[in-house]
């Protein structure tokens, strides 16, 4: 009894954790092992007097907040027009269009390939449905015109991931709640008691500049690619081209565009919040749908269904992250992270490298969700106090979590793409295919550290203080 009371006290908040990763491995769900696992060491703690339970009374208050948070109401309407748009063929028609129009270049169907996914990153902003319509639409179409399975592999994961940094993004909605609530916490440490505040908004237009810079990389990588070994990403021949291209463009470009004016547009202008936007964009993939003579009431039931599972299955983890927490700083954990990172050496930079590599290493076997609502409220507050700025710090960790989705052998990405992959597609292919595109956001985030002002100009300018 002592000796286990001694034991939850000097190494309970990490025996926590090392109960999570035990717990997933027998495949137990992530929302529920973390609410299990903190009622189980609270109850422990409870038992041998080194857990005060009046840690559990501030739960109701929590979930109370969850449900008053409006700014999370943006997730069930991003959810809704991303599964919207997903099922109203706007990709088959976006990869069959910009693959003409750039088919007769060698590489021209990989910069097209990454063009829509970027172009559906802005619409959807969900990765897995991203990838796996890419790679079930454009993966034939490359293998048959002659590309290199490690290529097309590649491109279809690296583009697929962009809705993890390309607003309006989901994962941007989550971290910009969350680095929002660390960002004051840390102020209110530091003895500031009138706050600044950051907002998703704020998240949205820092992302912007990064992610368009990625875009271009990868897109100076397929011409590198073309031009160092041609086989590898042969041209589409004339053929194939039809003679209203430019009508055919406009036609296609044009809704998709205009929706992403319309949502991005409104949250950057500062016109409406991101809640509001995302009603307008769940209306706007509606009338899209509409317009694509895509839309019924199955499909509608189709889509409602998704966005209710998708969107209980966040904010039940929002729940078990929460009551995890409060467990968590009921043993101390908050105390021994400040401490922990404090003690590094080379100050914010190496608590910033430390906490980025770890983050990486979780992206291995959890969703950005359970990431975002987990481990960004014990560190944030404290990266953010040691003087790093928040949008900078969220680019970073949205960025950084993309590059982990990519990252063999357990990327998310990869199993999305080897589920719906021929069988002639070797699981190797993949692997191979994504190491360029894991260098190119290496790359990107060595620029975004170097020169944080491609991620806090853009905020400054649209919101000045």
């Amino acid at each position: 009894m002592e000796a286990l009371s001694l034991f939850l006290e000097d190494w309970g908040a990490f025996a926590m954790f090392g109960a999570v990763f035990v717990f997933l491995l027998f495949g137990y769900p992530v929302a529920l092992t973390l609410a299990g696992v903190a009622l189980m060491f609270a109850g422990l703690g409870t038992w041998t007097d080194s857990f005060d339970s009046d840690f559990l009374e501030a739960m109701p208050s929590r979930l109370f907040g969850i449900m008053d948070n409006t700014t999370l109401i943006a997730v069930p309407l991003f959810v809704f027009m991303g599964v919207m748009l997903e099922r109203s063929k706007v990709a088959e028609q976006l990869l069959e269009t910009m693959a003409e129009l750039f088919g007769r270049l060698r590489g021209g169907l990989g910069i097209s390939v990454t063009l829509v996914g970027a172009l559906l990153a802005a619409s959807t902003g969900i990765v897995g449905a991203t990838v796996v319509t890419m790679g079930l639409l454009s993966l034939p179409t490359m293998l048959r015109r002659g590309y290199s399975p490690a290529l097309a592999c590649g491109t279809i994961c690296a583009s697929g991931t962009l809705g993890q940094i390309i607003p309006p993004s989901i994962v941007l909605v989550l971290l910009g709640d969350v680095l929002s609530s660390a960002y004051q916490q840390a102020q209110l440490n530091m003895g500031i008691f009138s706050p600044q505040t950051v907002s998703v908004g704020d998240l949205f237009a820092g992302a912007l500049i990064p992610g368009l810079l990625l875009v271009a990389l990868y897109v100076i990588w397929q011409v590198i690619v073309a031009l160092l070994k041609p086989d590898a990403a042969p041209a589409i021949e004339l053929s194939a081209r039809s003679d209203d291209l430019g009508a055919r463009v406009l036609k296609v470009l044009f809704p998709p565009l205009l929706l992403i004016l319309a949502v991005l547009g409104s949250i950057l202008g500062g016109l409406a919040t991101p809640t509001e936007a995302a009603s307008v964009g769940a209306i706007g993939a509606v009338l899209l749908a509409v317009s694509q003579r895509q839309f019924n009431l199955e499909r509608l039931r189709d889509v409602m269904r998704t966005t209710t599972l998708v969107s209980s299955m966040v904010f039940l983890i929002l729940i078990g992250a929460s009551l995890f927490s409060l467990v968590f700083r009921g043993f101390g954990g908050d105390e021994l992270v400040e401490s922990w990172l404090s003690d590094l050496p080379g100050g914010e930079v190496g608590a910033m490298l430390v906490v980025m590599g770890v983050m990486f290493l979780l992206g291995f076997v959890l969703d950005f969700i359970e990431i975002t609502f987990v481990v960004v409220p014990l560190v944030g507050p404290i990266l953010l106090a040691m003087g790093l700025d928040p949008v900078w710090l969220g680019v970073m960790i949205a960025m950084n979590l993309q590059t982990s989705f990519l990252t063999p052998p357990f990327g998310f990405a990869l199993f999305y793409l080897r589920g719906v992959a021929p069988p002639e597609v070797r699981t190797l292919d993949i692997y191979k295919g994504v190491f360029p595109f894991i260098l190119i956001q290496l790359l990107a985030m060595g620029i975004l550290a170097l020169w944080p002002e491609l991620a806090t100009w853009l905020p400054g300018v649209l919101y000045p203080d």
